[in-house]
């Protein structure tokens, strides 16, 4: 039995140094681009560093998504006039997030990023401005062949035939931590980030167990079964390097000893 799903496993950042990173692992999902974008010429040096092959997802540019009042701004140093403040964040229709939508495309097209992911709050609500702001700023947007990847929280978990909708509509992928949930879109790439498993909906110090990444390998395969074509697998813990590379080796291993 073949497996043509393209299965990418890494981690939410770099834990460990970018040498070290990319012999383990062939992506990751930076994080920086949310905070501040880099120079060009950081994000060139970046790619000519990595080997052929690697894939890097461009996390896009918090103004886009955040509001200034966020700490998130705060740590990032990024400090706008109190006139403009309200037309950043919450994908909001205007010039300025548009224009800072179209900085993070440049950053894929350098970085030959595939995806990007858009990663929004808690306070970005399923509430009807919202979805219309949503609905006409990701309509609007040149992305320029770039798939877009799209992490809703909150209140959202509650709405998943709305989600579906959206993601139709506006050829979006649901971005799930599978281990808590199922895309309520019907992709043909599945896009998991691993926040930790517990009570609280993100959890960094937990640390998984076989168990866990067992039933992770399993879930990945049911999608493979079903016509998926890619997966991206995420891990965004603190033990986020050690548990990727378990979970690299659990599943290459189980996918060999299939194929035998």
């Amino acid at each position: 039995m073949g497996f043509p799903m393209q299965v990418r496993i890494g981690c939410c950042g770099f834990p460990v140094a970018q040498e070290k990173y990319y012999v383990t692992f062939p992506l990751v999902e930076l994080q920086s681009t949310f905070y501040k974008l880099p120079r060009e010429s950081t994000l060139q040096r970046w790619r000519e560093a990595a080997p052929s092959g690697f894939e890097f997802v461009v996390k896009a540019w918090q103004v886009i998504t955040h509001p200034s009042s966020g700490p998130t701004w705060k740590r990032a140093g990024i400090k706008v006039g109190k006139t403009k403040a309200a037309r950043y964040g919450f994908l909001r229709p205007t010039a300025e997030n548009f224009e800072a939508f179209d900085r993070t495309i440049d950053a894929c097209t350098i970085l030959q990023a595939r995806v990007c992911l858009i990663q929004c709050p808690p306070s970005f609500k399923a509430s009807p401005e919202n979805v219309r702001n949503l609905k006409r700023f990701l309509s609007t947007v040149d992305r320029r062949g770039t798939t877009v990847a799209w992490e809703p929280r909150g209140n959202w978990i509650e709405k998943p035939i709305l989600i579906r909708r959206l993601c139709e509509q506006l050829n979006l992928i649901h971005v799930v931590d599978l281990l808590r949930r199922e895309p309520s879109s019907s992709p043909s790439i599945v896009y998991s980030r691993l926040h930790g498993l517990g009570s609280r909906q993100i959890n960094y110090t937990y640390r998984y167990t076989y168990d866990d990444l067992k039933k992770l390998a399993q879930k990945i395969s049911l999608f493979e079964r079903i016509g998926c074509q890619d997966a991206y697998i995420l891990f965004n813990n603190i033990s986020m390097f050690e548990d990727a590379k378990r979970f690299f080796k659990l599943f290459h291993g189980t996918r060999s000893r299939e194929t035998c």
